[in-house]
């Protein structure tokens, strides 16, 4: 019998503290230039967006992380060239999450931290934020995270009656009313300069679901209105501002630490069982072997490590082919019927199928709605028991997956959709960030950022935090650099960019 393991993944994690004596230079180094505003007017800003304008970081939004927010970094600079008052909706602590009507969810849990091994949520953090206990505004940080770029232009997003489907809860504690909506907010402020950094969701969700169809990415059409609508309207009373453009999802390290090939031999609850899975696997193979596609053969390996099966619905389905080749070489019809049910549009997988992080908890783990299905046929508890175990005996679900055929379909569309909020900003001459090309360096060469160098490794990268796809402190302070740049470059301005020194980059186990 095959037995229940849990996949152990095993994360190289390189820290490396970085010290320099600072010598006295005062007297030798010009000093700065003062700090003007150009022909922009930092005045009034608000920065509109989703969990990345928000602060959101490690699996959470908190006190801390909404501080550390880009948005927040460049209000500091503005307010040196002029700018006001810029007010954040601050969550009630630093544990992050969300209560439902004094209710946890476990949607909105608290923040993670890391133990040393890997990141769990933080012991004992009881989340404190009421989604209906409305905050009292206007607010210059309209960053709600989970926001489509449609979702900025839509009346009641921030509607508690509209939960959970037509409304955002972290909007509906800080909606100026509840048939308002986040650009309607914005334009109630007067605002004289904006930044704008959305889009990110209407190809991240497809990304996090595996491409399993419940979080598809939005349409041309919408994506078009949306950011057109938004550029117009913000720019329609002689607002400037500032417009960033979708980093490509691969470059994040969520769909990095998984590898295509976990299941190791000397996994005491996998290895010794590798000869038994084989020697199931044998007849089916040979049955792929017979329809001409032997490429989708099972075989696991007892000197190095196996690829996980997979379900790929890009293959053709060979089902009923599967189960009569089956049946006809002996097999009986249950279990011929059974095997081409479960293994008709399968395979291992190969290295360019990427996993999503949560994936990692499940591989090796029996998959009880599976189990329940088989028993409820007729499947006797422990053949039922040995045929859904995920990834293994049970082809993992595409959730878990990211094809390359879904893969294509997530670059195509963040070509087009880059395409769409460059031409959208340049006709409006606006300020333009590239954070495809921001995160594609830090992908592949990594980024030199004052003493650090930063990478998207996973937690000792130092730009993304502990949930695998949001930035950290430092990695705010980059991005609100390179803003600057942009904005600099384009309205003559001269604020100064961010040092790591300037402000924590690290936050405590615990906070209060």
């Amino acid at each position: 019998m095959i037995k229940n393991f849990k996949l152990l993944l095993l994360v190289s994690l390189g820290f490396v503290a970085c010290n320099s004596d600072e010598e006295d230079i005062s007297g030798i180094l010009p000093e700065e230039p003062p700090v003007t505003a150009g022909s922009a007017d930092f005045s009034k800003y608000v920065a509109l967006g989703n969990s990345l304008t928000a602060g959101f970081s490690d699996g959470a939004l908190f006190i801390k992380s909404q501080e550390n927010s880009y948005a927040k970094l460049l209000a500091d600079q503005f307010e040196l060239a002029g700018g006001g008052e810029f007010r954040i909706p601050f969550m009630n602590d630093n544990v992050g999450g969300l209560l439902f009507g004094g209710m946890p969810n476990a949607s909105f849990g608290p923040r993670l931290i890391f133990n040393g091994a890997a990141p769990i949520p933080l012991p004992g953090g009881t989340p404190s934020t009421e989604t209906f206990n409305v905050v009292s505004g206007p607010f210059n940080n309209l960053g709600v995270p989970g926001a489509k770029s449609f979702h900025l232009l839509a009346p009641g997003y921030g509607n508690p009656a509209n939960l959970p489907a037509a409304a955002n809860p972290y909007f509906v504690r800080m909606a100026s009313a509840p048939g308002t909506s986040v650009l309607a907010d914005a334009m109630a402020q007067n605002p004289t300069f904006f930044s704008l950094w959305i889009g990110n969701n209407d190809v991240l969700g497809y990304a996090l679901s595996g491409g399993d169809g419940t979080n598809p990415i939005t349409d041309e059409a919408t994506f078009t209105f949306a950011i057109n609508t938004l550029i117009t309207t913000l720019t329609s009373a002689g607002a400037k501002g500032v417009v960033a453009n979708i980093p490509d999802v691969k470059t994040i390290p969520h769909f990095k630490v998984v590898p295509f090939n976990p299941l190791s031999p000397s996994n005491p609850s996998f290895g010794p069982m590798i000869p038994t899975l084989n020697a199931t696997f044998a007849q089916l193979n040979q049955a792929f072997a017979f329809l001409g596609v032997p490429e989708r053969s099972i075989q696991f390996n007892t000197n190095s490590n196996s690829p996980v099966v997979i379900h790929d619905e890009s293959l053709l389905n060979i089902s009923a082919q599967l189960t009569a080749v089956l049946q006809g070489g002996g097999l009986d019809p249950v279990t011929a019927a059974l095997f081409g049910s479960q293994f008709g549009q399968c395979r291992q997988a190969t290295n360019q199928d990427l996993f999503v992080l949560p994936s990692s908890n499940i591989i090796g783990q029996l998959n009880t709605a599976r189990f329940t299905t088989l028993v409820g046929m007729g499947v006797p508890a422990a053949t039922a028991g040995q045929l859904s175990i995920n990834g293994v005996t049970f082809p993992l679900e595409d959730k878990w997956v990211l094809l390359p055929s879904e893969q294509a379909d997530l670059a195509a569309a963040t070509a087009t959709f880059n395409t769409i909020i460059k031409n959208a900003a340049e006709g409006a001459n606006l300020a333009f960030v590239d954070a495809f090309a921001i995160l594609t360096q830090l992908s592949t060469t990594g980024i030199r950022f004052d003493n650090f160098h930063m990478t998207n490794a996973f937690v000792s990268g130092g730009a993304f935090s502990l949930d695998g796809i949001h930035i950290t402190a430092r990695g705010n302070a980059y991005i609100a650099n390179k803003f600057t740049e942009a904005i600099n470059a384009t309205y003559g301005s001269t604020l100064r960019m961010n040092k790591m020194k300037d402000f924590q980059i690290h936050y405590p186990p615990i906070l209060n």
